[in-house]
């Protein structure tokens, strides 16, 4: 009897675990990232950079699933190349790593479904709208003399300095990536999709640049150093009282890129137990 106990059981875990693997895919995505923000505010797919980002999905029914991914692309922005004379003469320029985590959930226009319903060969593909949290690594860096430097440690707004009441910001901050895609199934177990999906920030320093006006540069050279003076405003016409940003609006970075993902497990029907 304990015997028969233990089979039914192992059965059932050996069933629940093939379903758990039957609705998980694991996918590779290769694409483009840009930025909006002070340095570009005007201009979607802008200074694109090549990203990637690995995903792993879970399948609640045919019209949900839960996701999970990591993202790592770049962007940056440079003034000199704006058709705005007022962003040209401020003359500011970055580029930041971006490193992303983020989790949430996929809702599909129409179900999707693996392989077969009712013993019938699917071949089908569905738009679909993408909703996650997640956090992000980044740091604002320029190049001086052929030689990048990071400006967050130079504080050019006078963050941690007495010209500015504000710490320096951290390397690491919040974001709700919100997208729209399409896919397709592709085979028995693999599905190609194409998305694009916004990352609304929370900081306004992605591109070191949150500040209406430009802080006295002798004064901050004097605090932070001569480097954080000289790039606090680098503006052709050396105006002290220049526009340098707008800290109304906060950073956003985009994503868009193709996906294909490998469905984990064999199906369902292969691992029921009667």
């Amino acid at each position: 009897m304990l015997g028969l106990f233990l089979f039914l059981s192992s059965g059932k875990t050996l069933a629940q675990q093939a379903n758990f693997f039957s609705q998980s895919e694991f996918g590779i995505s290769i694409g483009q990232m840009y930025y909006i923000g002070d340095l570009n505010p005007y201009m979607p797919f802008n200074h694109n950079q090549w990203a990637g980002s690995l995903m792993y999905r879970y399948n609640l029914h045919s019209r949900m699933a839960l996701r999970i991914n990591y993202t790592q692309g770049s962007v940056k922005a440079f003034d000199y190349q704006s058709n705005n004379p007022i962003l040209v003469n401020r003359n500011l320029d970055f580029h930041s790593k971006i490193k992303e985590i983020a989790g949430g959930v996929e809702f599909y226009y129409a179900p999707f479904y693996f392989g077969r319903k009712n013993g019938r060969k699917q071949m089908q593909g569905t738009a679909y709208l993408l909703g996650q949290i997640g956090m992000f690594y980044m740091n604002p860096c320029t190049t001086v003399n052929g030689e990048e430097v990071e400006l967050r440690p130079l504080g050019t707004e006078g963050q941690g300095t007495p010209l500015n009441a504000k710490g320096t910001y951290s390397n690491f901050q919040l974001c709700i990536p919100l997208g729209a895609g399409i896919k397709a199934q592709v085979g028995k177990n693999f599905t190609f999709s194409m998305e694009l999906a916004i990352r609304k920030t929370f900081t306004d320093y992605l591109d070191d640049v949150k500040s209406a006006n430009y802080v006295d540069a002798s004064i901050l050279s004097a605090t932070n150093g001569e480097l954080s003076g000289e790039l606090s405003n680098r503006s052709l016409d050396n105006a002290r009282h220049g526009y340098r940003g707008n800290p109304t609006t906060k950073d956003w970075y985009v994503y868009a890129g193709g996906m294909v993902s490998v469905r984990l497990g064999r199906g369902r029907k292969c691992f029921k137990l009667r």
